[in-house]
C-alpha cells in the first residue's frame, strides 16, 4: 500500500531546480487515474519523473565532487554542507549513512521512489486519450532512460541493487515486498535493455539545440547512446569484471552477486557501444568545443587556448561538445564558491573561493610537453618547490615580476585554464578584465591579501582555486558583487571528450596500443594544446616506450581522464571502477601555508589531512534500518 500511496503523493511535490521545459510545479492530483486523464496532468507526471535527477550542479549535492581527492575544505567546514565531504574524510556509517540514496526520504536522494514513479508513468501513460501517438512514444522513451539512469546511479554507489521492474500491487504479500539485490550482470543487462529500448524509439529526437529551445533538458538519443557507452565501460572495468575481493558476496538464495571470472568480451561490447555513440554524435553535429569569441573580448593565442578549455564545460550558448546538459541542475553558487577575489571588493554576494583544489590535483596536470611532471626529462621535479620570478614572456600565466614556485611554471594549458593559484593570472569575470592589451588581474592569495581572508571564512585552505567551473560570462561589479552578474549553466553530465577517452580505454583493454586507440586521446590533447601521446612520450619522457604497452597506455589514459575531466565529478567514479581508489585516496592531502605573507614562508607544504580509503569504501553501506525491514538484503562487505 505504501508504494501506491507514494506514487500518488509525489504529485504534491515540486520539480526542484528545473529549468526551461522542466520548470513546472505539478498540481495536486487526488488519484493516479486522474493524473493520466488529461495530457496536461500526465505531462506534469513526466516532469516529476525528471525531478529526481541528482543535483550535480550544486557543490553541496554532487555525490562525487566532494568524496574523492580533487577538492578540500577547512576543518570545521564552513558555508558548505559537509555530508559528502565527510565521506572523503572516512566518516561513513551504516547506522546513519551519509548521502543515503538507498533509503533517503528527500527528493535529492529518494531514487527508489523516483524509479517507482517512472514505473507508474509507464503503466498508465496509455490511458491518456488526447495524447498523440508520437508524443506518447517519446515520453515513454524518456522515462525508460530515467529509470535506467536511476538504477545505474544506485549501482555505482552500492553495487548490486534490486531491480524495480514493476511496482508491486497493493495486494502484494510480505514475501513479495522483501526484494533481493540482483547480481552485477543482471543489473547491467537490465539497465542496457532499458537504454536500448529508449534509443530504438524513432520519436526520441537526436539532439536539442538553441538556448531558447523550450525543451532543453529533455533526453535525446545522443544522451541515451552516450550513457549506454559509459554503463558498459563501467561493467567491463575491474571493480565489476571478475573482482576476487567480492567473490564471496552471496544472497540467501546462494547466488553470487559479483561475476567470479574476468570476461574480456565485456571490453569489446563497451568499445562497440562507444563507437556507435561517437558516430551518432558526429553525425548530429557534436564536436570538441572551441571558444567562438566575444565581441567585447580582446584575446591572444594563449588566452584563446585557455578559453577553449574553460568554456567547454560552461558555455551554454554555442557548445558543440556537451552531449547531456542537465538543466535540472544549474551551476549557480558553485561558481562563487570556486572563484577567489581577484580585485578589491567586499560584497557578501561576491566570490567566496572556499572550494580548494588539492596539491595532488595540481601535480596531476602535465608539463607543457604533455607528459607527467615526474616523467619529463626537461622539467626538474626535484626543484618544483623552489621560488622563481615570472618574466614578461610569462605574463599571461603568472604576473610578471612576481614570485611563485617552479611548480606553477611550464605547465600545460589545462592547468592554467582549470586552476588558479597565488600570483596566477585570471582572464575575465571582473570588470575591465577582458583585454589582453591591458594588465590582467591576478590572484593575491597570501595571508592578509584579498583572496585569502582567513577568519572571515571566505578563503582556500590549500591556496588553490577552481577556475574551470566559473563561466567566463559571469562578471563581478566594482563592489565585488558577482551574484547579480552570474551566468548559470546546466551541469555537463556527459561531454564528447569523456566519450572519446572511454573509447580509447576500451580499445586499449581490448587490443593494446594502436593508432586507433591513441587517435581519440590525441584529439582531446590537440584541443588542450599539447603534443600527441606518441610525440610527447618519445621526445620528452624518461620512459619513451611507455605508451606502446597496454599497462603503460592504461596509466596514460587514466591520467588523461583525471586531467581532462578534473572538477566535473567524474574522478571518484573512475577511481572506483578502476579499483585504484584504495591507492589514490590513501595519501596525504596537502596545501600551502596560507597563514604566511612572505613568499618563502607561504610556499611551505602543510599537511591538511591523512586520507584513508579502505576496501569496504568501494561500496556505500545499506542503512541498518533497511536491513532489519528486509531480511533478504545482504550488506556490502566490511560494513
Amino acid at each position: 500500500m505504501r508504494y501506491k500511496l507514494l506514487c500518488i503523493m509525489i504529485l504534491l511535490g515540486i520539480c526542484g531546480a528545473c529549468n526551461k521545459y522542466l520548470d513546472v510545479v505539478p498540481d495536486n492530483v487526488p488519484t493516479i487515474d486522474n493524473a493520466f486523464t488529461l495530457r496536461t496532468s500526465a505531462e506534469k507526471f513526466l516532469f516529476t519523473c525528471y525531478s529526481y535527477m541528482p543535483a550535480n550542479g550544486s557543490f553541496n549535492d554532487n555525490a562525487a565532487f566532494n568524496t574523492a581527492d580533487e577538492v578540500w575544505y577547512d576543518d570545521p567546514i564552513r558555508d558548505v554542507d559537509p555530508t559528502f565531504f565527510n565521506i572523503a574524510r572516512g566518516l561513513q556509517s551504516m547506522t546513519s549513512p551519509l548521502g543515503n540514496f538507498w533509503g533517503g526520504a528527500s527528493r535529492g536522494t529518494a531514487l527508489f521512489t523516483g524509479i517507482r514513479d517512472c514505473n507508474t508513468f509507464l503503466a498508465n501513460i496509455h490511458k491518456v486519450r488526447e495524447l498523440r501517438d508520437y508524443e506518447r512514444e517519446r515520453w515513454i522513451a524518456e522515462v525508460k532512460f530515467l529509470k535506467a539512469y536511476y538504477h545505474f546511479f544506485l549501482f555505482r554507489i552500492y553495487g548490486p541493487v534490486p531491480l524495480i521492474k514493476e511496482n508491486l500491487d497493493i495486494s502484494a504479500g510480505p514475501e513479495e515486498v522483501q526484494v533481493y539485490r540482483e547480481p552485477v550482470d543482471s543489473c547491467i543487462h537490465y539497465i542496457v535493455q532499458l537504454l536500448n529500448e529508449a534509443a530504438a524509439n524513432e520519436h526520441l529526437p537526436a539532439r536539442l539545440e538553441g538556448t531558447e529551445n523550450t525543451e532543453l533538458g529533455r533526453i535525446t538519443r545522443g544522451i541515451v547512446l552516450a550513457l549506454k557507452a559509459k554503463v558498459l565501460v563501467t561493467a567491463a572495468s575491474p571493480l565489476f569484471n571478475g573482482n576476487p575481493d567480492y567473490a564471496r558476496l552471496t544472497d540467501n538464495k546462494g547466488r553470487q552477486l559479483f561475476p567470479a571470472a574476468y570476461n574480456p568480451e565485456k571490453w569489446a561490447t563497451a568499445a562497440q557501444a562507444c563507437k556507435e555513440a561517437i558516430e551518432f554524435c558526429h553525425s548530429n553535429g557534436y564536436a570538441l568545443y572551441h571558444f567562438p569569441g566575444n565581441f567585447g573580448y580582446k584575446v591572444n593565442d594563449i588566452i584563446q587556448q585557455q578559453l577553449d578549455i574553460r568554456a567547454a564545460m560552461t558555455d551554454k550558448q554555442a557548445n558543440t561538445e556537451v552531449i547531456w546538459a542537465n538543466t535540472n541542475s544549474m551551476a549557480d553558487d558553485m561558481q562563487r564558491w570556486c572563484m577567489p577575489l581577484i580585485a578589491q571588493g567586499a560584497s557578501t554576494s561576491g566570490p567566496k573561493g572556499i572550494i580548494s583544489p588539492t596539491m595532488k590535483m595540481v601535480e596531476m596536470f602535465y608539463s607543457r610537453n604533455g607528459v607527467p611532471i615526474t616523467e619529463d626529462r626537461t622539467w626538474d621535479y626535484s626543484r618544483r618547490m623552489v621560488l622563481r620570478t615570472a618574466t614578461d614572456a610569462e605574463k599571461f600565466y603568472i604576473k610578471s615580476g612576481e614570485q611563485t614556485v617552479q611548480l606553477h611554471f611550464d605547465r600545460e594549458p589545462r592547468f592554467y585554464a582549470d586552476v588558479a593559484f597565488d600570483r596566477g593570472v585570471w582572464f575575465g569575470n571582473w570588470i575591465n578584465n577582458y583585454n589582453t592589451d591591458s594588465a590582467l588581474y591576478f590572484v593575491k592569495g597570501r595571508a592578509t591579501e584579498i583572496a585569502s581572508r582567513k577568519g572571515i571564512s571566505n578563503y582556500s585552505v590549500t591556496g588553490y582555486w577552481v577556475k574551470k567551473t566559473v563561466n567566463i560570462e559571469s562578471s563581478a561589479a566594482t563592489d565585488g558583487n558577482i551574484k547579480s552578474g552570474m551566468v548559470t549553466y546546466p551541469w555537463p553530465e556527459l561531454r564528447l571528450a569523456d566519450l572519446y577517452l572511454l573509447y580509447a580505454e576500451a580499445l586499449n583493454e581490448q587490443y593494446g596500443y594502436g593508432a586507433e586507440t591513441t587517435r581519440w586521446i590525441n584529439l582531446v590533447r590537440a584541443r588542450a594544446g599539447i603534443p600527441s601521446v606518441e610525440e610527447a612520450w618519445t621526445s620528452f619522457s624518461k620512459n619513451p616506450s611507455k605508451y606502446t604497452t597496454k599497462e603503460g597506455l592504461r596509466e596514460i589514459i587514466q591520467q588523461e581522464r583525471a586531467i581532462e575531466l578534473a572538477f566535473e565529478g567524474q574522478r571518484y567514479w573512475d577511481l572506483k571502477r578502476w579499483k585504484t581508489a584504495h591507492i589514490a585516496l590513501n595519501s596525504p592531502v596537502k596545501g600551502w601555508d596560507i597563514t604566511q605573507n612572505a613568499a618563502p614562508s607561504y610556499y611551505k607544504e602543510v599537511l591538511l589531512f591523512n586520507q584513508r580509503f579502505g576496501m569496504r569504501d568501494y561500496f556505500w553501506p545499506i542503512e541498518n534500518g533497511e536491513m532489519i525491514i528486509n531480511k533478504n538484503l545482504v550488506q556490502n562487505p566490511g560494513w
